[in-house]
């Protein structure tokens, strides 16, 4: 009796929700759905899935639609959905749609991880972002070289001024 008085019962609930892509917005790993306002879509961390409307009814799909191809995640605005519980957060889509439209800006949000083939500051996603920074520097030191040029050019000039 005095070992079952000191043993105590322990349960533990583990909630899986799947991994959050490296495109998901940073520091919101316990959200389950994102909104994407800008392709009127949800995104299921859980599942991995894409939910969107096909034209007659709701659908889960591992990628958003083929008009949407192009459609760039790691620059797109998420809206993290973290008060919603449950399994269809397009009962709400009306008022996320109103609330939330195309080319809707929050916060600032920072990506959970860098674009695959992009180094360095996660928060850079242009392509070109890379070249635009060599083409600066490049730029800064091309007009360095000619200040130098010039006063070569000059101390050569009076050399043979002189002669």
């Amino acid at each position: 009796m005095l070992l079952a008085g000191s043993v105590q019962g322990q349960v533990s609930l583990n909630v899986h929700l799947g991994t959050p892509p490296q495109w998901g917005p940073a520091g919101h790993s316990e959200a389950r759905y994102y909104y994407l306002p800008d392709v009127e879509s949800y995104y299921d961390v859980q599942t991995s899935r894409f939910i969107y409307f096909d034209g007659r009814t709701w659908v889960h799909r591992a990628s958003l639609p083929a008009r949407y191809r192009n459609y760039d995640l790691y620059n797109g605005y998420k809206v993290v959905m973290s008060d919603y519980r449950g399994n269809r957060p397009y009962s709400n889509f009306k008022s996320h749609k109103m609330k939330y439209a195309r080319g809707y800006r929050g916060q600032e949000q920072h990506n959970i991880g860098v674009r695959p083939g992009n180094r360095g500051d996660n928060n850079r996603f242009d392509n070109n972002s890379s070249k635009n920074d060599r083409n600066q520097g490049n730029k800064k030191e091309n007009k360095r070289n000619e200040k130098e040029n010039r006063g070569n050019d000059r101390g050569n000039n009076d050399k043979h001024g002189r002669d």
